[in-house]
């Protein structure tokens, strides 16, 4: 399959919006604070950014509970400042990819509303739902009951407040007739309204997505072969329609992933083994800690190359040539930060390994400076024990950095 050939030479840059730089003196960073802070990430050899999702939303768990997937949230800006950032950023030859949550919407979605009602309505089956509040758990699910007026209980993806969107069910369960095939009218729709916000998104001078849960769409569905068969037609429209566009996948999984239609995927903690072994293995725990547990990366070289080196290959030789693996420093869902335990001579040899494996780099926010988290912190908005590496970018030595 056909890649986007700017992809070959991409060093990406992610960027958690709320905590990068805040241009308007309110507290939180915003899409005029990431359009301000473009030379700088040009300066850094940064020629493409990812930023966590921006749309509008109640924050219960960091925007990844979208309540509206068309406009930007007021504290960020608006639609405008985001085509501006599009516009600016390809100045400086510079791509942007959005993240597309796909699998669940926040329970304050019109969508969601409207699915919780007693009366049949257009989003009844946009939802998973099952056909009584007392329905016993299925294993595998999550399973709220007790919301609103419609007598069923719901299916969540993450946080209660993250109700899963319909893309049915690999195998419906006879027994379980709310269980809705994948070309039942439901889904359908929700394949289709997804579509259309890539649509909507990319004709505004969106770069392309990067997925969240890539691999978590349909359910009941080992080795996600009919969630892939929905990103094979995704890329095969996005091939025609947007050459240029880039679909990358929190999946955990390329050879899943990649032969799903993906163009890359990440090597993460969860999913595909060895990530931890390079940079987290210790959790932080420092010099005092068991050597046979250290990450390669410590600066006593305890650490064992092949923890890594075995699965990485294994996937890579499965996807060599129809996509990418990235390595990323961490991001937003990562704890401790790369910096934690490490100082520049340190870190300066993890980037060198980053930046010269196969596969495009992906820098975390703060990480080219060596930011390290803070430990201890109240939850944010749904952070719990990803808030330490949540912080904002210390752009100087003032109040808040």
């Amino acid at each position: 399959m056909p890649f986007p050939s700017w992809l070959e030479q991409a060093v990406f840059y992610q960027i958690y919006p709320p905590s990068f730089y805040d241009a308007n003196g309110d507290g939180i960073g915003d899409l005029p604070g990431i359009i301000a802070k473009l030379d700088y990430l040009q300066d850094l050899g940064v020629n493409a950014l990812w930023l966590n999702p921006c749309f509008v939303s109640p924050f219960q768990d960091g925007g990844y509970d979208i309540s509206d997937y068309y406009p930007v949230a007021p504290r960020y800006g608006t639609n405008e400042d985001l085509r501006r950032l599009f516009i600016e950023a390809d100045r400086r030859g510079i791509r942007v990819l959005l993240d597309l949550v796909p699998g669940h919407t926040s329970v304050e979605h019109p969508w969601f509303k409207e699915s919780a009602k007693h009366e049949r309505n257009r989003y009844s089956d946009w939802y998973i739902w099952t056909d009584s509040v007392w329905t016993p758990p299925v294993p595998g699910l999550s399973m709220v009951r007790g919301y609103g007026e419609r007598d069923g209980c719901y299916i969540a993806n993450f946080f209660f407040c993250q109700p899963a969107l319909n893309y049915g069910f690999a195998t419906p369960d006879p027994a379980q007739p709310w269980q809705q095939p994948v070309d039942a009218p439901g889904p359908r729709a929700v394949r289709e309204e997804m579509k259309r916000i890539m649509k909507f998104w990319l004709d505004q001078g969106a770069g392309g997505f990067r997925v969240d849960m890539a691999g978590s769409l349909v359910k009941g569905d080992p080795g996600g072969r009919e969630t892939g068969r929905f990103w094979q037609e995704i890329r095969a429209w996005l091939d025609e329609e947007y050459p240029e566009a880039c679909l990358v996948s929190e999946w955990g999984c390329p050879s899943r992933a990649l032969t799903a239609g993906f163009h890359m995927d990440f090597m993460l903690p969860f999913g595909m083994a060895g990530y931890n072994s390079l940079f987290r293995k210790e959790s932080g725990s420092g010099l005092g800690c068991d050597p046979y547990g250290w990450s390669f990366f410590h600066r006593l070289g305890y650490g064992n190359i092949r923890e890594f080196l075995d699965p990485y290959l294994e996937e890579y030789e499965r996807t060599k040539g129809i996509g990418f693996i990235a390595i990323p420093s961490g991001n937003h869902d990562i704890s401790p930060r790369l910096g934690k335990n490490r100082d520049e001579d340190d870190l300066a040899v993890v980037f060198l390994f980053l930046l010269t494996m196969p596969g495009p780099p992906f820098i975390y926010y703060g990480d080219e400076i060596g930011m390290r988290g803070v430990e201890g912190l109240p939850s944010k908005e749904g952070g719990y024990g990803r808030t330490e590496a949540r912080t904002p970018m210390q752009w100087d030595d003032g109040p808040n950095a």
